[in-house]
């Protein structure tokens, strides 16, 4: 109508990231730098590649029942925030607030600093190949990786999805490459040298499943 004040427009997030870049962030969020860490821990622990590669198997069945239970508990409660939001249906909100109140003053933290401690590992172990990396190298590294991540999710969404998009590549590439000498390992020597200790078994286990934890507090986060 003439002389009418102008209604402005609603507030809303501009919508920056498209399908490619979504799938990346989901990829990259599930596939945590654990996966980097934990084979380690099952292979001194079997001494053998296939009995390593069946543990794994066992601890990737485990983390599909997870999985299932979660995505069942999405389909109950349809509500965006995750844990937070399960919990705050269930149990009320006090106990929602407190589970998200450590998630983002203790588990993400935490988690971030792992992850920036292990990229500084591997990004020195080159440089130091004789010995380990000096603790002040390798925390400096990792506390400048945190400062440039946080400085460019700051500053643009574009820069964001662009960094995801090419971490999560080398994600895939570097399991890719795990994968196939794996596989090669195989061919090679089946089931050789292994120990067969229930107890060696069950360690080596327990290693396969710190993976489904790491990931457990890392796969969350697009959801918050």
């Amino acid at each position: 109508m003439p002389g009418a004040p102008d209604i402005p427009e609603r507030v809303a997030l501009k919508k920056e990231i498209g399908l490619p870049s979504a799938c990346a962030i989901i990829v990259g969020n599930i596939i945590g730098s654990g996966i980097f860490i934990s084979p380690k821990g099952v292979l001194e622990q079997v001494g053998s590649v296939g009995l390593a590669l069946l543990v794994w198997a066992l601890a990737g069945l485990v983390t599909a029942v997870g999985a299932l239970c979660y995505a069942e508990l999405g389909v109950t409660i349809p509500q965006s925030g995750g844990d937070y939001a399960y919990v705050k249906e269930v149990f009320g909100g006090l106990p929602g607030f407190l589970v998200l109140w450590s998630a983002l003053l203790v588990i993400y933290p935490t988690t971030q600093a792992v992850m920036a401690l292990t990229f500084a590992s591997y990004v020195l172990q080159p440089v130091f190949p004789a010995c380990v990396p000096p603790y002040i190298a390798s925390r400096f590294l990792a506390a400048l990786c945190l400062s440039l991540l946080t400085w460019v999710n700051c500053s643009s969404v574009r820069w964001v999805t662009r960094v995801q998009d090419l971490f999560t590549a080398g994600k895939l590439l570097a399991l890719g490459l795990i994968i196939v000498m794996g596989l090669v390992q195989i061919c090679k020597v089946m089931f050789s040298s292994g120990h067969k200790s229930l107890q060696i078994l069950e360690s080596a286990f327990c290693h396969g499943l710190i993976t489904e934890v790491l990931l457990f507090v890392t796969k969350m986060m697009v959801v918050f």
